[in-house]
């Protein structure tokens, strides 16, 4: 199986660029562990943040209007019915997407000083990128009428792919901010 640490391992072989450590990446072979992906005052501003809580609501409400409505344009795509079901379920979508953005760059200022692309989840935002992009490209498509309806729901299916890959990216990171967390408290308690 395919795990985060086992890719990490594979591309830090295939990694030849001499600029690595310019670029943040790990250099060498011994394993100094990553960075913590908050510091202490970090970890603080981000506990105490109202948004925090925000972010940690509308994630798996997000995930929801997502699940129901890849099953309506799943539907739509394999019965050709249900059109305009389909169309204001990846509207109502795309608005939580925008919700969870902007809220997420107000908690990205609090906690890191930046509103985006702060050091700890630069890629996550990189790809958020995407994300928005696909989903803006799918609402000018519909409002601007743009495309017949098959091609504007294998659009809002682009736009779904890329954003279970975001996802993914944030919980895999947050996953391993807890371990680590979890690694230095248990080597608190030890000391």
């Amino acid at each position: 199986m395919l795990t985060a640490r086992r890719l990490a391992g594979l591309l830090d072989t295939l990694d030849a660029s001499p600029w690595g450590a310019a670029a943040g990446r790990r250099v060498g072979k011994a394993d100094q562990g990553t960075p913590p992906l908050y510091t202490p005052a970090e970890r603080v501003r981000r506990d105490a943040s109202p948004w925090t809580l925000v972010q940690g609501v509308l994630a798996p409400i997000q995930f929801v209007v997502f699940l129901v409505s890849l099953g309506f344009v799943l539907n739509y795509l394999a019965t050709g019915e249900g059109f305009a079901t389909a169309t204001a379920s990846v509207v109502i979508k795309t608005m939580v997407l925008y919700t969870i953005m902007i809220t997420g760059c107000i908690w990205e200022k609090e906690v890191f000083g930046r509103w985006l692309f702060a050091p700890a989840f630069y890629w996550e935002d990189m790809f958020s990128m995407l994300v928005l992009a696909l989903h803006t490209a799918y609402l000018a498509a519909v409002f601007a009428g743009i495309g017949e309806a098959h091609g504007q729901m294998l659009l809002a299916l682009a736009a779904y792919a890329a954003y279970v890959v975001n996802a993914a990216q944030f919980v895999m990171k947050l996953r391993a901010a807890r371990k680590q967390e979890t690694r230095v408290a248990g080597g608190m308690h030890a000391a």
